[in-house]
């Protein structure tokens, strides 16, 4: 993590413009609902599977498909079990890779020597018959839990990069802020591969400082293609404002 500190370069890749023909970057801040989609979309892959491999059995009044193995109730339960530990339990740098090899290799050594379904056996009552109506259901609420979420409730509020200016806007009319990028130093965490990469797909936390008396330190994390977006920040806070006729204001 190398600080980012702004410039003027004489070129700058082009970029979205507002309607006065300045250029300009929004990026949104995510809850960290974000990486919990792995949760519903198992859920339909799963639902999926025991409809076309499944068998319908009585129970009670009714004949509901289920699938006869346990496994798939085991994964998706363990798949619960690891998106809340993830997204709630950091591991940084080196630990990180160090945890993803090992479960690599784990899961490469199990299936190898054809353990998956032995291994279940050695536990009592781990047996998870999950049906159809079940793993439908219990993905849909958080498919739409996610999809508001991720699409409506993180962007009320974003952040505008323009030349000479770094704002934060609330869309309900809540105040927003301003800062100049004079001497402003930007930084990149993304060192959370679990987090970052197996979830967030190249997601990352953006680290603000701008310069001034009371060096504030501003986080915007969960932000969606943090690498490409920081190579186009860098280029939009060296360019010069006065070149768009554009004037630094804060409220």
């Amino acid at each position: 993590m190398r600080p980012i500190k702004t410039g003027h370069s004489p070129r700058s890749p082009p970029e979205k413009s507002d309607d006065h023909g300045h250029p300009r970057i929004t990026i949104y801040s995510h809850s960290p609902i974000l990486y919990c989609w792995p949760a519903w979309v198992v859920g339909y892959i799963l639902a999926l599977v025991t409809y076309l491999d499944g068998r319908q059995y009585q129970i009670g009044p009714d004949r509901e498909w289920y699938h006869p193995s346990s496994n798939l109730g085991v994964i998706f339960f363990a798949t619960l079990f690891l998106v809340i530990l993830i997204t709630n339990v950091s591991v940084r740098g080196l630990a990180s890779v160090i945890v993803i090899l090992a479960t690599v290799l784990v899961t490469v050594l199990l299936a190898f020597f054809g353990w998956w379904d032995t291994i279940p056996g050695w536990f009592v009552g781990l047996k998870i018959h999950v049906n159809l109506g079940a793993y439908f259901w219990c993905s849909t609420p958080m498919l739409l839990v996610w999809a508001f979420t991720v699409f409506v409730v993180d962007r009320m509020s974003y952040w505008l990069i323009m030349p000479g200016q770094v704002s934060h806007v609330h869309i309900l009319g809540a105040s927003s802020r301003s800062y100049d990028t004079d001497n402003m130093v930007l930084e990149k965490y993304r060192d959370d591969l679990f987090r970052h990469w197996v979830l967030g797909l190249g997601s990352g936390d953006l680290h603000i400082q701008p310069f001034g008396a009371n060096r504030e330190e501003i986080l915007v994390p969960n932000v969606l293609l943090i690498g490409t977006k920081m190579h186009r920040i860098r280029h939009m806070i060296a360019t010069e404002p006065e070149k768009f006729g554009h004037s630094i204001v804060e409220s």
